[in-house]
């Protein structure tokens, strides 16, 4: 234990001869870097615990050329962000990947495209070693912005074709992102309903600014096929999805199932039946899709959703930037190869 009458701070020097080492062993075992035998490291860090010692941030800094910190990016505005339990598991997930590799999450999020410029100064300002982006937006500057700053990045979500500077020099580079299997998950549930025999299935969809919205979409259509029936565009909010089926019932009173693109949605949805007198899933069978637990399970009944794994997908980003900033490569342009997450469904008593 560290003496707390010496009002010194133990510096390197200090723990190098309690370990009997060399200033240069300390620093390669403190900075994490290779060439050490397993002994040595051992005595460094008996030394380090007994000594109190703490690293010098600006000296590691130049030592590492890294900062310990990451910019995570949300193109939402703050409601949103700490409304929607999704953002909660996959901040989660990133913050729990960022501290096991010793590094700072930086969040920062966007009210609208006047915050664009000064995200671009941070990112561009060196102040932090990469940078995490997700719920992307089509037409949406965050890619290029994120790209043209040059820092290290792994996007949440595969990007549309319509991002702004999707088709620049530099976002060629290949910028790696995380998804789930929307699309696959989403055939899944409709197929869940149609295997029910319900034959009069609509969709609540999310913002077709997003590819997450526009893959459900598409599952949805592929399951049916021909048979699709009416879809209503929602924004992966409650009240937007009490309105999306309120909108529904309206044009198509005798709809049989309806497959929401999120359990927010779906549970606005399952509000909006229950008000018009359907019974839930006698009369309407219901499936959302991500599992969020704090949703999906405390609804009446309980959600049939789609699950995706959201806070592993957070970590996710997090190994492939650090496979980024440490020069991993899987593509052919030198970057690690973008994942694509499988889902499952997770049957409960709404359908």
């Amino acid at each position: 234990m560290p003496d707390p009458t010496t009002g010194a701070r133990p510096t390197l020097e200090a723990v190098a001869a309690r370990a009997g080492v060399s200033r240069a062993t300390v620093s390669r075992v403190v900075n994490g870097g290779a060439g050490v035998r397993a002994p040595l490291v051992d005595r460094v860090r008996e030394a380090v615990a007994e000594l109190g010692y703490v690293p010098n941030h600006a000296a590691r800094t130049l030592v590492t050329r890294r900062n310990g910190a990451v910019a995570v990016i949300i193109a939402e505005p703050e409601f949103r962000i700490f409304s929607d339990p999704f953002f909660e598991r996959q901040v989660r997930g990133i913050s729990r990947e960022l501290a096991a590799n010793d590094s700072q999450l930086v969040l920062l999020w966007v009210e609208g495209t006047e915050d664009h410029d000064r995200i671009a100064r941070y990112l561009g300002g060196g102040h932090v070693d990469g940078a995490l982006a997700f719920s992307l937006h089509d037409d949406d500057e965050l890619p290029a912005i994120v790209v043209e700053s040059g820092v290290p990045a792994v996007f949440g979500g595969r990007p549309g074709p319509g991002a702004r500077g999707a088709g620049t020099r530099r976002r060629a580079r290949a910028v790696p992102y995380v998804d789930c299997d929307n699309r696959g998950g989403a055939r899944e549930a409709v197929r869940h309903l149609v295997g029910l025999g319900r034959t009069r299935i609509a969709h609540i969809a999310g913002p077709l600014d997003q590819t997450s919205a526009l893959d459900r979409v598409d599952g949805y259509r592929d399951a049916l096929g021909g048979a699709a029936g009416p879809v209503a565009q929602g924004a992966f909010t409650v009240e937007s999805g009490a309105r999306a089926m309120a909108e529904l019932l309206d044009r198509h009173p005798d709809l049989d199932a309806v497959f929401a693109a999120n359990d927010l949605m779906a549970s606005g949805a399952l509000r909006v039946l229950r008000e018009r007198g359907l019974r839930v899933p006698e009369d309407v069978a219901l499936v959302g899709f991500d599992d969020v637990a704090s949703v999906a399970e405390a609804t009446d009944p309980p959600l049939t959703t789609v699950r995706q794994d959201i806070e592993g997908n957070g970590r996710l980003m997090v190994r492939l930037l650090m496979d980024v900033l440490n020069g991993s490569t899987g593509t052919e342009d030198g970057g690690p190869e973008s994942v694509v997450t499988p889902t499952t469904l997770v049957r409960r008593a709404s359908a």
